[in-house]
């Protein structure tokens, strides 16, 4: 016999459930604008330029530049220099950061390089190898670190005892 769902007893209508998105670190990350994803599998070697926000699960060499944040997940792999608003590492990186904002390194991240920014978080658990930076007007046009670190190294071989932070390039 087959029943109509008029003549069935009627049932409570139970309204239709909407999945809940999934919690995500980087939530507020998307309201910002668009947000660039290299996958878990991707392997990039180049320039990797975002007009927003990116977020990488996989690997990548060579330079990154956003224009908004940089977001390194816990399973990705980053040989390269990164330029962008704000960055944040949770898996491991190997390279330069410069940074306008902050540069976070998460529970279980590794940075392997030097980093400039105007403030600098490590949680406990996150691997710093490097080189800290703490300069207001790091991602406006400011010597990058590695110059200054030359020419202190140069300027010490010389004899003179300066910091790098007086060092004048």
């Amino acid at each position: 016999m087959i029943w109509r769902r008029d003549d069935a007893e009627p049932e409570q209508a139970e309204p239709p459930r909407v999945p809940a998105p999934p919690e995500r670190k980087d939530r507020d990350m998307a309201e910002n604008g668009e947000v660039t994803i290299v996958g878990t599998g991707a392997r990039l070697e180049g320039n990797v330029v975002s007009a927003g926000n990116l977020r990488i699960d996989g690997q990548v060499k060579g330079q990154i530049n956003a224009d908004g944040d940089v977001v390194l997940s816990p399973q990705s792999q980053v040989e390269a220099d990164i330029r962008s608003q704000n960055v944040s590492v949770a898996g491991r990186f190997k390279g330069n950061i410069l940074v306008k904002g902050k540069a976070h390194l998460a529970r279980g991240g590794r940075i392997d390089g030097n980093i400039t920014s105007k403030t600098l978080v490590v949680e406990e658990g996150g691997i710093f190898h490097g080189q800290s930076n703490m300069d207001a007007g790091a991602g406006s046009g400011s010597p990058s670190t590695q110059a200054s670190q030359q020419s202190a190294g140069a300027a010490a071989k010389e004899g003179e005892e300066k910091k790098p932070d007086q060092v004048k390039v």
